[in-house]
């Protein structure tokens, strides 16, 4: 378990704050998303929690030790995927992965049984003697995974992860997420693909101009998905007293030839559809889409913006 309490990080006076007092924990056997737009304090934040770069003011303790005071020890259980890891470039694989195997006190066999198992488990099994700069982003990034499996954290932090890869990438990280949230590991995932975040993500915080405007659980997300979202009407033919209708409901009508499209419904599409029948308004398609978690994203940033 980790805990980031009130981080805050100045880079310039003149600019403000980076991230302002930021706070929020992630479990043992969690996975928590971090959502923001570019800029808005994700990646600031995680080199924080790393240790890579100390706050400006407050903290994070991870199992127990303040990174700012005890860092060798709260270092220990942390494995951190940056979105662009960067690694000698001339070196091999297996070599690198047992030279990193020493800042963990592993030894020299145990070093090498290690490495070879944990590239093998990446999908990096035949390029172990490949030099790192001969490795597409994908395959970097399996072996940063690699790396950050050798000390057996407790806790992972993965900062845009998902960015560049192909399906099969996406999927062997959702799985390995998966897999180290059933053996109780606590994990904070940083990514622009909110359809994977909305898929794994059992709590939500989002970020916006560096403060944290929310934290939502999976059940509450679910929530708000089942209230509200998007209905699609296909008619006939479009009339006045049919848009007039359709926007009386609420929210925005966008009419697009013959659709008209409201978006925040609340409500029942099949008395949506009875009262048109009603009117001889004949409806050729009704469809109700439910609110993702993008669109209760940028509910929450609009109504921060608007808030200032």
């Amino acid at each position: 378990m980790f805990e980031i309490k009130a981080a805050t990080k100045v880079f310039s006076a003149k600019q403000g704050p980076a991230i302002s007092a930021v706070s929020f924990d992630v479990r043992n056997g969690e996975i928590v998303g971090f959502v923001g737009l570019n800029g808005a304090g994700k990646t600031t934040t995680i080199r924080i929690a790393v240790g890579v770069s100390l706050p400006t003011s407050g903290t994070v303790v991870i199992d127990g030790h303040d990174i700012t005071r005890e860092k060798p020890e709260a270092s220990k259980s942390i494995g951190w995927v940056p979105e662009l890891p960067n690694f000698e470039p001339n070196a091999k694989a297996w070599s690198m992965m047992r030279y990193l195997a020493g800042f963990y006190n592993i030894d020299r066999e145990e070093a090498r049984r290690k490495s070879k198992d944990l590239l093998a488990s990446v999908g990096l099994s035949g390029f172990e003697n490949r030099k790192i700069r001969t490795y597409s982003q994908g395959m970097k990034k399996r072996f940063s995974l690699a790396v950050s499996l050798l000390s057996d954290p407790q806790n992972f932090l993965f900062d845009e992860v998902l960015n560049g890869l192909d399906p099969e990438g996406i999927h062997f990280f959702r799985e390995l997420m998966r897999g180290q949230k059933r053996m109780n590991k606590a994990i904070l995932l940083s990514s622009h693909i909110l359809t994977e975040i909305e898929n794994v993500a059992d709590r939500i915080v989002f970020i916006h101009r560096g403060r944290v405007i929310k934290i939502v659980t999976r059940d509450e997300l679910a929530a708000y998905e089942g209230e509200k979202g998007v209905l699609r009407i296909i008619l006939q033919n479009i009339t006045d007293d049919a848009v007039s209708y359709l926007k009386s409901l609420g929210g925005t009508a966008l009419v697009q030839g013959n659709e008209v499209i409201l978006s925040d419904f609340r409500g029942d599409s099949s008395q949506v559809n009875s009262e048109l029948v009603k009117k001889g308004i004949p409806v050729r398609e009704i469809k109700f889409e439910k609110t993702g978690l993008e669109q209760y994203f940028f509910d929450l940033i609009g109504k921060a913006d608007s808030a200032k």
